[in-house]
């Protein structure tokens, strides 16, 4: 039987509808293709200039932005907030609210991107602080009472400038898509207090910072937003773990920006500090990151098994630096140097990382210390020998798959430690070595602040926590004295007495 004929006109329309259907695939996956590639060129920044210097950062920021006039219009109050203004905070704040619930953001109350209320701060706290560094930074001389360079400890711990120094950027020069800065405090999910701890412990006489920090409190303190939530909206920066030590304890609702939480009680009082509430947040790592030329020349000369190289007798936590390098001692294949983080320290521990397999990173005075930044921006696989250590970003950040952990009773056994590393396959090698070329981006810190940058990872964890920020300030608000209530994670010191500010 002959094929059904079809007319050809009706061929011509299908040919043509077939045509364009065909046109139309190739243009979704075009677009597609190029969707991908405008996120990855996002993502790797290719022709953005960026500075990972803190120092010439800094050199940059006071040359070219602070002369400027940075001066934005916002409603930082200059004087003590009353209960009126604190009241009408509040009221703006539970309008706005609603008015993001009902009637378009769908993301409220996580907030995306999260929005940050920047304080306008006296430059006594803020800029005159970042001078005071820079005009002294190159004494060389001045040293802490172990002998670790004052300014390369500041370097370390300088997430509180990295943080503002974003945040305050004209928004045309920011990439980070995960915050942003508002003018009103009625817009804001988190308060940040540009507040240099750091440096004013390090770099000023004792009792003019005790001064200075006082003078924050009590500034601080005034902000209507401060009073309406008692600080749990609050971002505090106190990165070493002696900064603000004299005053901390009267913000200790705040979130704070912390190297770890220091189980020992040498640093943070019970109930000061714990993960529901605080953010720990990376070191400045001494060493340049070996990029992935740099990787693919070191990788296959990496002839030291393990390599330390720092204090060797440290306090609390850190007397198992000791009993390890007793055990260690004369042993094929692995490098135990007494250094410090100087220049010439910082050029034979680069060296030596970039040469080993495994760099040793055990616990210090504190759980934490830089020594396992550096590794991983060096291509080295941390070994980790800290039975306390908390880790930064691990809500997002994998670390089973760049670093082995260690428990201090294996560690000291005798021929546990050598037995155990010389075990690993090459195979496990390489894939941690590759795992940490891909994880190093997100522990350097930079100018401008990169997307999966520590700064970026930093909002992408504390927008994490802002509904239970929201959640315990109204009930706050609404629980009467002397109620029993179930305790929460800010409440665990409910039976202790409170504190009080103290006379300023």
């Amino acid at each position: 039987m002959a094929g059904k004929h079809i007319p050809r006109s009706k061929s011509r329309i299908l040919l043509y509808g077939l045509s364009l259907f065909g046109f139309s695939v190739l243009f979704f996956l075009f677009c597609l293709s190029s969707n991908r590639q405008s996120a990855r060129s996002q993502f790797l920044n290719l022709n953005v200039n960026v500075e990972t210097s803190f120092v010439a950062s800094l050199e940059d920021f006071l040359a070219r932005k602070a002369s400027r006039s940075t001066f934005v219009r916002d409603d930082t109050v200059s004087g003590e907030a009353g209960e009126v203004e604190v009241r009408k905070l509040d009221n703006r704040i539970y309008e706005m609210g609603m008015d993001r619930l009902y009637y378009g953001d769908p993301y409220y109350p996580v907030g995306l991107p999260l929005k940050v209320y920047v304080y306008n701060m006296p430059s006594k706290f803020t800029y005159d602080l970042l001078w005071l560094f820079r005009n002294t930074y190159k004494e060389t001389d001045n040293l802490t009472s172990n002998g670790s360079p004052v300014h390369r400890l500041i370097e370390q711990h300088s997430i509180d400038y990295w943080l503002w120094a974003d945040l305050i950027a004209p928004e045309s020069e920011r990439l980070l898509k995960t915050v942003v800065r508002v003018h009103r405090q009625e817009e804001a999910d988190l308060f940040y207090i540009p507040f240099f701890t750091t440096i004013s412990f390090f770099l000023m006489e004792k009792q003019q910072c005790k001064a200075l920090y006082r003078e924050a409190l009590k500034w601080v303190q005034d902000q209507p937003a401060w009073k309406r939530s008692g600080g749990r909206d609050h971002i505090l920066p106190v990165h070493h773990p002696w900064s603000f030590k004299t005053v901390r304890r009267f913000m200790k609702n705040a979130i704070w920006l912390l190297p770890d939480m220091d189980s020992t009680g040498n640093w943070y009082k019970p109930g000061q500090v714990y993960l529901e509430k605080d953010l720990i947040l990376p070191y400045v790592p001494n060493l340049d990151l070996c990029d992935t030329k740099c990787l693919s020349e070191t990788n296959p000369k990496r002839r030291t098994l393990l390599f330390f190289r720092g204090r060797l007798k440290r306090n609390a936590g850190g007397k198992i630096r000791s009993k390890i390098v007793s055990e260690l001692s004369g042993a094929d294949d692995v490098i135990i140097e007494e250094g410090t983080a100087g220049q010439g320290g910082k050029a034979a521990a680069q060296g030596g990382m970039r040469k080993s397999l495994f760099c040793m990173s055990p616990a210090g005075d504190t759980p934490s210390s830089a020594r396992l930044f550096d590794a991983i921006v060096s291509g080295c696989i941390p070994v980790i020998i800290s039975d306390e250590l908390e880790l930064p970003f691990e809500g997002i950040l994998d670390y089973t798959k760049i670093a082995l952990f260690v428990s201090s009773n294996d560690a000291v056994k005798p021929g546990w430690l050598l037995k155990f590393l010389r075990g690993i396959s090459p195979a496990v090698i390489k894939e941690m070595q590759q795992n940490l070329a891909k994880y190093s981006r997100h522990f350097m810190y930079s100018s401008p602040a990169q997307p999966l940058g520590p700064e970026d990872l930093v909002w992408r964890m504390l927008a994490g926590k802002v509904v239970n920020i929201k959640l315990h300030l109204r009930r706050s608000q609404r629980v009467v004295e002397g109620s029993r209530s179930l305790c929460t994670c800010d409440c665990r010191r409910a039976n202790t007495t409170s504190h009080t500010a103290p006379a300023l």
